[in-house]
């Protein structure tokens, strides 16, 4: 009896705790601000993209950046070569028609364990641009998608998180990516709505260079596979008087491939998850400890319910209803921003799928071995 007890009251503790960060997301993405009027910022701009092995997705995702309505002289392109063993550097050399794009390579030497971070590095040393853009070699944007980012800098800005979304190819598989990836992407924007910064994504983020000199850039955490967003992101939260904002112009979406496998998703979240316990924000981590804690409540009220006592399954469904009810109402809120109603069509199985999958990736990403690229990767 008092066993019941306790556990009721660990799990009532985590309900709420979890409710009361999701209405935090909702207060944040009712902050979001939208710009009235298109400005070109004066600084000049560099595009950054890292890449290897993308053989498949350069002359598309080229294309799609040599179409941008911004003025030529204003940004440049620079696609940095990270030890790719296809002919990806044939493919950019075969295509590119602009002078402002550029191609260089990572010397072996440099920064060996960084990876992505390491490519990042290199191509901010050989950089021109005061603002610096990063993306990944598997996107495709819209002809507005740089001036609409960079429009949300002003004086007192060093960082502008952007939103991502995958590309819909009509499959199941596919469309539960899409709703948990769009969950993430609505999770950071709520959390710079009330300035509480905590993740964004590389695929679409910008930020000035003095500033990431100021903050010794990736100095710190180079021997982390990954984190060259939301870890810069933070840093620059607390070591500066900068503000962080999110772009909420849907002009400035970029798209990006989903995972073709569940081993591929399985592995990048996995590396995503890696690097939560290295956040300088100590209560950001024990914030993401409870987020744990309570996905785990869950399967274990669902276990107890089961196996032991039926009033824990009843604690379970009270639980599951009140957490998809209140997921729903962030959700809806984010995607009439930012996307399109129809990412909310597996709304419920998604929701009985993500239990599972937040527990397992979470434990998984403690050990922080995973494979990337063609990569076997220790963090």
């Amino acid at each position: 009896m008092m066993s019941e007890i306790i556990l009721s009251v660990i799990f009532t503790f985590l309900l709420a705790y979890y409710l009361f960060f999701i209405s935090d997301i909702f207060r944040g993405l009712g902050k979001l601000r939208k710009k009235d009027s298109c400005r070109i910022p004066d600084e000049y701009v560099s595009v950054i993209i890292p890449f290897r092995n993308e053989r498949e997705n350069l002359s598309e995702n080229l294309r799609t950046l040599e179409e941008q309505n911004y003025p030529k002289e204003k940004f440049e392109i620079i696609y940095v070569n990270d030890s790719s063993t296809d002919d990806s550097v044939d493919v950019l050399v075969r295509n590119k028609k602009g002078d402002n794009v550029k191609i260089i390579s990572v010397p072996e030497s440099f920064s060996p364990n960084a990876h992505k971070k390491r490519a990042i590095k290199f191509g901010i040393e050989n950089a021109a641009g005061e603002i610096i853009v990063t993306t990944d070699a598997d996107c495709i944007y819209g002809k507005d998608w740089l001036s609409s980012l960079l429009n949300y800098f002003d004086v007192d800005t060093a960082f502008i998180s952007g939103p991502v979304k995958f590309k819909n190819n009509g499959k199941l598989f596919n469309k539960l990516q899409e709703i948990e990836f769009a969950g993430l992407v609505i999770t950071g924007a709520g959390l710079i709505g009330i300035n509480k910064p905590a993740i964004c994504n590389a695929a679409n983020i910008a930020y000035r260079k003095k500033v990431f000199e100021e903050v010794k850039g990736f100095n710190d955490r180079l021997d982390l596979s990954s984190g060259d967003d939301e870890l810069l992101m933070q840093k620059i939260w607390k070591e500066t008087k900068y503000e962080i904002r999110f772009c909420t112009d849907k002009k400035a979406i970029v798209e990006t491939a989903p995972n073709y496998s569940l081993i591929q998703f399985y592995q990048q979240r996995k590396r995503w998850a890696s690097k939560g316990l290295f956040y300088a924000n100590k209560l950001l981590i024990l914030k993401l400890v409870l987020i744990f804690f309570f996905y785990l409540s869950l399967t274990i009220e669902l276990l107890v319910g089961i196996f032991f006592s039926l009033k824990f399954l009843f604690v379970f469904l009270i639980t599951f209803f009140l957490k998809a009810s209140a997921e729903f109402l962030v959700l809806k809120r984010g995607t009439n921003l930012l996307f399109e109603q129809e990412i909310m069509q597996p709304f419920i199985l998604a929701e009985i799928l993500h239990i599972p999958y937040i527990v397992i990736v979470a434990i998984s990403g403690l050990f922080g071995n995973f494979t990337w690229k063609e990569r076997k990767i220790s963090r």
